[in-house]
């Protein structure tokens, strides 16, 4: 779907009006109106009280144009496993279980071990999936800024 289509489908889901969404998100009803015929999107900072409002990331506002991962253990991400921010807001870069209330679940690659315990199966056995994580954990954000 696109921008539009969710815009609007969020919030005919919740009951608003276009004038009462466009009062919570400090904008005209003209503007939610361009939203939702297609015409303009919403700019960054009112993409992130329409993310809040409606409980969904920004991702999911633009239609999932990209796919998300986890910057600490490389699983997808969608709106039920996104981490949250100690105010509520959405964190689109890590996972809840990696980063919890402001904080990261893991400080060294001891994540290794639990993540090869939860993936190996008959089809992919403990060592092929280590040697996997060993090579691509390293290249996710937040172990190349904890080598710095």
């Amino acid at each position: 779907m696109d921008t539009k289509e969710i815009l609007l489908e969020l919030r005919t889901r919740q009951g608003l009006s276009q004038e009462q969404l466009a009062e919570k998100v400090h904008v005209t009803r003209q503007a939610v109106s361009r939203w939702e015929t297609g015409e303009t999107v919403p700019n960054t900072e009112t993409l992130k009280l329409l993310s809040k409002l409606f409980d969904v990331s920004i991702n999911t506002l633009l239609g999932a144009p990209r796919q998300l991962v986890c910057q600490c253990c490389g699983m997808p991400l969608d709106d039920s496993s996104i981490s949250r921010e100690p105010d509520g807001a959405l964190n689109e870069e890590y996972c809840k279980w990696c980063y919890a209330d402001g904080k990261f679940v893991y400080a060294s690659l001891e994540l290794l071990d639990f993540l090869v315990s939860h993936m190996a199966n008959e089809t992919w056995p403990p060592e092929q999936v280590r040697a996997y994580l060993k090579a691509r954990l390293p290249k996710l954000n937040h172990w190349k800024s904890a080598e710095t």
